[in-house]
């Protein structure tokens, strides 16, 4: 997995090692010397990783993360703070100041490597999520929200430790509000899983009665919980369990003992994540809703209705389509003004929405025209549906400035007849639909053999 890495250090030869150990690995990467020169950097080359030094003249390490953080363009990018402090203090500051990740000096390769994957395959998948949002922001729909800092009622599942670990890693993340589930062997742990109500999983080195690693491969596997936050409780000493347990994709770790403000400020960065992801997966799909929905109507749209035609098509599966067109509308909005209008238009798609069945699809087709597409529907059927849609508009009053309305429509209705077109298939419902037009509205059509035929021609 390559990316770009931004190396951020005072001491050139600082610089120097790191941007051979990474090289080697074939990153991409770019080299700062100074806060300001970092920040510019991060702007105009976009990194996806920054390593960054915290003691720098000037502006320190803090101070870079907080300003990267702050500025849309860059908050989404891992920091991870390289430094020779050992205080837990300063790990603590600098997580609370966006910092994703700590590695100390002298940088150890392997453990640094395994960071960098793990940051940057959660990378990959909100990239993925915020290019689609950003798609949908141009097309006009809205931005996603930033998510609310507050962790309360969030629920955490800790696999593994003992009864006294479990009560002081419960008491910590009680500050913030966090409720801790505690399942305390393997199986346990899978069985509490299956509820889906937990939004991160505290994976206990080594898992009494199993194995923690396979906990979490199949974490991994599994979609409901691919995308769930992992985080890891080892000690020193279970290096290789932990370098191996973010070959398979766990996000964070904390090492024992236990330090309280460290683990609240590692849990909350995963949270933080995590309910970002959730919010532009969220904001995608009212997207994707709002491109195939009618705004006026509520129904789906002429985009969604014929792609969905074609999928019918396609699969051999017999197919009716009905074309409703509202009767003397023009006149209607031409008396009553396009206000009247559009009330006609939602009252018109509220009674083809309520006589329908589910698996129909009906859509506003464009103007005063809408579309129903039935799947597996024959002749008669399709001709019994049109009659009642018929019937239910014109039971239906529209609601005008002074007046109640009686509102009619006409219907023309086709079915395939072998392999056909949707663009063959929707004209001989359009002719049927002119035929009812011109004799003399307010009545049902189907498409007949000369219809057919005059399209063949």
């Amino acid at each position: 997995m390559t990316a770009r890495v931004l190396v951020v250090d005072d001491v050139p030869a600082n610089l120097r090692l790191l941007e051979a150990k990474l090289r080697a690995e074939y990153f991409e990467v770019a080299l700062a010397a100074s806060g300001p020169e970092a920040l510019a950097l991060s702007s105009a080359w976009a990194p996806d990783v920054i390593l960054l030094d915290i003691m720098m003249p000037g502006m320190d390490g803090y101070e870079v993360c907080r300003r990267l953080k702050a500025q849309p363009g860059t908050a989404h990018i891992p920091v991870v703070m390289v430094t020779a402090l050992t205080e837990q203090a300063e790990r603590v500051r600098g997580l609370q100041a966006g910092a994703d990740d700590f590695i100390s000096k002298p940088v150890d390769t392997a453990l640094l490597f395994a960071r960098l994957r793990a940051l940057l395959r959660v990378k990959q998948v909100l990239d993925a999520w915020r290019i689609r949002g950003e798609t949908a922001r141009d097309m006009g729909f809205d931005a996603t929200d930033v998510p609310e800092d507050v962790f309360i009622g969030a629920r955490l599942l800790l696999a593994g430790s003992g009864v006294a670990e479990a009560e002081a890693v419960g008491a910590a993340l009680a500050a913030d509000g966090i409720l801790l589930d505690h399942a305390p062997d393997e199986a346990s742990a899978w069985e509490r899983l299956q509820d889906e109500t937990h939004d991160l999983a505290l994976l206990s080195l080594p898992l009494a009665g199993g194995d923690a690693l396979r906990l979490a491969s199949r974490m991994r596997a599994r979609t409901e919980s691919r995308d769930m936050p992992l985080v890891l409780l080892a000690a020193e000493d279970q290096r290789q369990a932990v370098l191996r347990a973010f070959d398979l994709g766990a996000s964070d770790h904390v090492m024992r003992p236990v330090d309280p403000p460290e683990l609240r400020a590692r849990v909350r960065n995963q949270l933080r994540r995590r309910r970002y992801q959730e919010l532009l997966r969220e904001s995608l799909d009212r997207s994707l809703e709002l491109a195939v929905t009618d705004a006026l109507t509520g129904l789906r749209n002429r985009r969604y209705v014929r792609r969905h035609l074609d999928g019918l098509l396609r699969s051999g599966a017999s197919v009716a389509v009905l074309l409703i067109d509202v009767d003397r509308f023009k006149p209607l909005n031409d008396r009553y003004g396009h206000a009247a209008g559009d009330v006609a238009l939602k009252v018109v798609a509220d009674a083809l929405r309520e006589h329908l069945r589910a698996v129909d699809i009906v859509a506003r087709y464009g103007g005063e025209e809408f579309m129903v597409v039935m799947a597996s529907a024959g002749e008669e059927e399709a001709g019994a549906v049109a009659e009642r849609l018929r019937a239910a508009i014109a039971e239906r009053p529209v609601p005008v400035p002074g007046a109640m309305l009686n509102l009619t429509v006409s219907i023309g209705t086709a079915i395939t007849r072998g392999p056909v077109s949707a663009d063959r298939l929707v004209a001989a419902a359009d002719a049927a639909l002119y035929r009812a037009k011109e004799s003399g509205r307010n009545r049902v059509e189907s498409a007949t053999a000369e219809d057919w035929s005059a399209l063949a021609e």
